[in-house]
């Protein structure tokens, strides 16, 4: 991988809708080292909106046009999912580096393609996996990478909330053909990559079941159940939905092990090795967007793996497509990771 030129990381932003207010917030909070450089969107209201009054912020109304005239390091992706494989491509064979929301792409023809741009023009691809930077997350993994809780059994992964979505303020979500199915690969993708993060293994089979309890006018599921078991013998469950508020006490995530376990609502982390006593801590509030862009920015800087790249993106990506087809066939669905869509 190539180190930027200037210290600081000068990012172009690729869709100027909901989320990337958060992008932006993210990058004004670390301008040591990172550049808002440019920002392209076909609603000029939009565009206008993110650059707010910062007039050395360049607008275009299309990306290819503002990759085209120069002066950028990294592109950051917050388009509708259907179009992200496109961006990224043109990004990389751009030579630019990537940071794009989830998901990284919706089928696996578009991840191979995207892995073939990734490595003949030897750019990183970051995904924008945001918990991942929540410090209870954090202090997790690395409680389980000390091997204080042994070899790890089971890992559990909770992200529902009541959505209060019409078909209006859907829009491309609401449609399978836009938005690649329905709640699973959208807020269902988060658990997953958290779920994997914590798992520590590689995804090969998985077991679902989805259900349409509340939101009716959608094309897709609004609610998953998914079983995923790992290539080190990990066993994952994940329950994600827009349909209603997980029940009190409901872990966000929680992981059992050999010696002991653990159990995080997102903001405390309790841990429990088998004859001590129970530890708990808690940890403040972060800027999870902010945490993200500082991360992405120092590993180009430095020329290292970011945190989970496109690999781990398609390997959530092939959980997601071995669950619509799980819950098609009733059965139980080899995954194609992303090891074997390079192969393919």
């Amino acid at each position: 991988m190539t180190k930027p030129a200037e210290d600081r990381i000068r990012i172009g932003l690729i869709g100027a809708g909901g989320i990337a207010g958060a992008h932006v917030a993210g990058y004004r909070l670390n301008p040591e080292t990172v550049v808002f450089a440019a920002v392209a969107d076909p609603v000029p209201e939009n565009a206008e909106k993110r650059r707010g009054d910062d007039s050395d912020v360049r607008v275009y109304a299309d990306y290819r046009d503002m990759i085209a005239a120069g002066g950028l390091d990294a592109v950051d992706i917050c388009l509708p999912h259907h179009l992200h494989a496109e961006a990224v491509i043109a990004a990389a064979d751009a030579g630019l580096h990537v940071l794009c929301e989830k998901p990284l792409c919706l089928t696996l023809d578009e991840a191979a393609a995207i892995t073939e741009a990734v490595e003949r023009n030897g750019v990183t691809v970051m995904c924008a996996h945001n918990q991942l930077f929540l410090p209870a997350v954090a202090a997790a993994k690395k409680l389980v990478d000390s091997g204080a809780l042994g070899r790890v059994y089971e890992v559990r992964t909770t992200d529902s909330f009541y959505n209060d979505f019409t078909i209006e303020s859907m829009g491309w979500r609401a449609h399978a053909a836009t938005a690649g199915g329905g709640e699973l690969i959208d807020t269902g993708y988060h658990p997953l990559y958290l779920l994997q993060h914590l798992a520590g293994g590689t995804p090969v089979e998985v077991g679902a079941m989805l259900s349409r309890h509340r939101l009716d006018f959608m094309e897709g599921e609004d609610s998953a159940q998914v079983l995923v078991r790992y290539d080190n013998g990990v066993v994952g469950h994940v329950t994600t939905s827009w349909a209603y508020q997980p029940a009190v006490g409901t872990e966000k995530f929680s992981l059992v092990g050999e010696k002991g376990s653990l159990s995080s609502d997102g903001t405390t982390l309790v841990s429990r090795v088998r004859g001590e006593e129970p530890v708990t801590v808690a940890f403040e509030l972060v800027h999870e967007l902010a945490a993200e862009v500082a991360h992405f920015a120092e590993c180009l800087r430095e020329a290292r793996r970011p945190i989970q790249t496109h690999v781990e993106g398609i390997d959530v990506l092939g959980v997601i497509l071995a669950a619509y087809e799980s819950a098609g066939s009733r059965s139980i669905t080899a995954v194609h990771n992303a090891a074997r869509v390079r192969t393919a």
